[in-house]
């Protein structure tokens, strides 16, 4: 797809109006992740209503304002659904000791997971017994209503590439006592809040071959995953493809790719950070809060 901007983000203006831009970054490593008012970032202001419109009406303007606080480059309006997929990755899969998925295992979040950047996750008293656990995942998000669509064509349906954060309570999860004896991957998955995007959408013209990126995780400055997204066991195209068959991929909607190995039951404050580098790179960081 070819979409009007390169990178969007999702902001506050020291005006106050809540706008969307293309973000002028100082360097190409800039790490939106980490910006502050301070750092006094200005973005070119997007105007139009449809984020993944290629007809022109949505456009750059000239209009160049300051950035005050970067939020979630998509609100919960801006998604129907979020699509996930567990042990997408072969080493974590064989870390796990699985046998390897002959079909992607599907699960679902809905918009109400879908959080705003640098906003404190909540996590439900329900969950508040050291269970509540982190997995950083590339995340596709589709530009134009799919369905029926082969592998070959399935990456012209993705309009930009984000990370976000699969949160998850593994004992509501995994435990037989809370979970029953199979599993359960959407209750546990599911919380309000459980969904951190961004901070900003890279625009996929920008990425020619997603599985040349490198997904990290690190939890308080240590690395925790760390894994090339060649890794995965359905690729991005076959993921897009499986998706739409017999379902239509709408517009907007968010696909979680999986994660790799490495996650850990994180406890109180702690500060994530997640990247993918390629020949761009986009951040994420957020503290985590218990609810009252």
């Amino acid at each position: 797809m070819s979409l009007p901007w390169r990178r969007l983000i999702r902001f506050i203006a020291t005006d106050g109006r809540t706008l969307r831009g293309e973000p002028i970054l100082p360097t190409p490593t800039t790490d939106l992740g980490f910006i502050t008012e301070s750092d006094k970032l200005q973005a070119r202001v997007i105007k139009g209503d449809d984020l993944y419109d290629t007809t022109g009406k949505t456009r750059v303007t000239d209009e160049i304002v300051s950035v005050k606080t970067v939020l979630g480059p998509l609100a919960q309006a801006d998604v129907p659904i979020l699509r996930c997929v567990g042990l997408n990755y072969a080493k974590h899969v064989k870390e796990a000791g699985r046998t390897p998925p002959p079909f992607p295992f599907i699960f679902f979040k809905p918009n109400t997971t879908i959080h705003d950047h640098g906003a404190p996750v909540t996590i439900p008293h329900i969950a508040q017994d050291s269970q509540a656990d982190y997995e950083g995942e590339l995340c596709l998000v589709i530009g134009r209503d799919a369905k029926n669509i082969s592998p070959e064509n399935a990456l012209s349906y993705v309009a930009a590439y984000t990370v976000g954060n699969d949160i998850s309570a593994r004992k509501l999860q995994r435990e037989p006592a809370l979970a029953g004896r199979v599993p359960q991957w959407g209750f546990s998955k599911g919380f309000d809040t459980f969904a951190p995007l961004g901070p900003c959408l890279v625009a996929a013209s920008e990425i020619a071959d997603p599985s040349k990126l490198l997904l990290k995780t690190i939890v308080d400055g240590e690395v925790r995953q760390e894994e090339y997204v060649a890794d995965l066991l359905f690729d991005c195209a076959y993921l897009v493809s499986y998706l739409s068959q017999g379902t239509t991929l709408q517009k907007g909607s968010v696909i979680m790719t999986g994660t790799p190995g490495g996650e850990f039951y994180l406890f109180w404050f702690c500060v994530i950070g997640m990247e993918l580098v390629e020949l761009t790179r986009v951040f994420r960081c957020w503290r985590w809060s218990f609810a009252a």
